[in-house]
């Protein structure tokens, strides 16, 4: 029986844990455990590390010194299922776009898992797949690292925006890792990208070059392709994009168009992403705690009216916010700055011309919707979009958002 070492305690290296029992010995490792009771990589087949743990870590490179295999949640599951995998991957516009083509799949009565980066281990649901089971699956470029054997039929990226540059180095390291959702595809297979950004094209040109390249599908709101979406009630032109998207990739499953256009028209968006949390006395308060990079915050903005009070800021992930800034165009009224990354929004958008005097630095989340609370008026809108992580004050965006509405829900 293979030995495997799982690095990591969280959601992603319990769920392979449990995967795992019976089928191999595994040692479950954790950072915050006991030095006394670290094991050495030496001893293991098989190294899995959690999506979150940078492959910098010490275990990482020992796997690689030791010449063990280093793979991760993702392609352990692909390993144990027998599903057919669809992998959703870009830097905005995942989940919206993951939970909308699950919600299709499912109207179009086939057997459908929504997992990955959306929440749910794809480990949690691969035993009780079948060769029927569609896995509607959103990858991150983290989960992308570690993948070696994974075989999407379909796979897509909605765009490529900086992001993670403190773990990945550069942009174009990035974009690389996120080409990789591509790897082990075929000519029976489907790849489906963003015809009106630049790094997709570019990876779309790569794949044309390959012996044996997916069938390349682009979609684009400029063109209506793969066709014109008429009636969405999720705000914003990303969501067009997202929407577009999703029906490519249902129509390369053969799933009526019918069908498509109207799980497209009822979808309601998903929680974290410009969800409404309530109006009092006049005042809009949106959660977009998914917002952790300036380009979704700027998609925010463009779909928010004027007289924004923006709360933003949080865990260092090196962006630069010198376009998100840009983007607010007298719309942004006054900036809550919070968490590590604050200090830093808050200077650059004064750089920029904001007005110092409407920059108010919040120590933590309660501060800053008693502040926007405090000076909004009739005809404003809170909105929570961070451009940065959650992880300097909070275990995930999902936990920032729900503080973000218990303290609303409380005014």
């Amino acid at each position: 029986m293979k030995k495997i070492l799982i690095v990591g305690a969280g959601k992603s290296g319990l769920s392979v844990e449990k995967l795992l029992q019976g089928k191999a010995e595994t040692f479950l490792w954790d950072d915050k455990m006991p030095e006394a009771e670290k094991p050495s990589v030496k001893d293991f087949d098989e190294v899995v590390m959690s999506p979150g743990i940078a492959l910098t870590h010490p275990m990482a490179l020992d796997a690689v010194k030791y010449g063990k295999k280093l793979s991760g949640e993702l392609e352990v599951a692909y390993e144990n299922c027998k599903g057919q995998f669809i992998a959703i991957t870009g830097t905005n516009g995942k989940t919206t776009t993951t939970s909308l083509v699950g919600e299709i799949f499912k109207a179009a009565g086939l057997d459908t898992r929504v997992v990955g980066n959306i929440g749910l281990p794809v480990s949690d649901e691969a035993l009780g797949a079948s060769e029927n089971t569609k896995m509607i699956t959103e990858v991150s470029s983290f989960q992308l690292e570690t993948v070696s054997d994974f075989h999407a039929h379909i796979s897509a990226i909605l765009n490529i925006t900086p992001d993670h540059l403190n773990r990945h180095g550069s942009f174009e390291n990035y974009a690389r890792v996120k080409s990789i959702v591509t790897l082990n595809q075929t000519s029976n297979d489907y790849f489906i990208y963003n015809l009106e950004d630049p790094e997709c094209v570019k990876i779309a040109d790569e794949l044309k070059q390959r012996e044996s390249s997916p069938k390349l599908i682009g979609f684009s709101s400029k063109k209506n392709l793969p066709f014109e979406i008429k009636e969405i009630k999720i705000p914003g032109d990303h969501n067009i994009q997202n929407a577009l998207a999703a029906a490519a990739i249902c129509e390369c499953a053969g799933i009526d168009k019918e069908i498509v256009i109207k799980t497209i028209a009822s979808f309601g968006g998903v929680e974290h992403r410009m969800e409404f949390v309530r109006e009092l006395d006049g005042v809009k308060y949106i959660n977009d705690s998914k917002g952790t990079n300036p380009d979704s915050s700027i998609k925010a903005i463009e779909a928010s009216g004027r007289g924004i009070i923006l709360i933003a800021g949080g865990y260092e992930k090196n962006s630069d916010y010198t376009e998100l800034i840009k983007s607010f165009n007298g719309k942004v009224e006054y900036i809550l700055s919070l968490g590590v990354t604050g200090p830093r929004f808050a200077k650059r958008a004064a750089e920029l011309g904001f007005a110092p005097s409407n920059i108010i630095s919040c120590k933590d989340m309660k501060e800053c919707v008693n502040k926007a609370r405090e000076i909004s008026r009739p005809g404003n809108t809170v909105l929570l979009s961070p451009a940065s992580a959650s992880w300097d004050m909070y275990k995930s965006f999902e936990e920032r958002g729900n503080d973000f509405k218990e303290l609303v829900n409380s005014l």
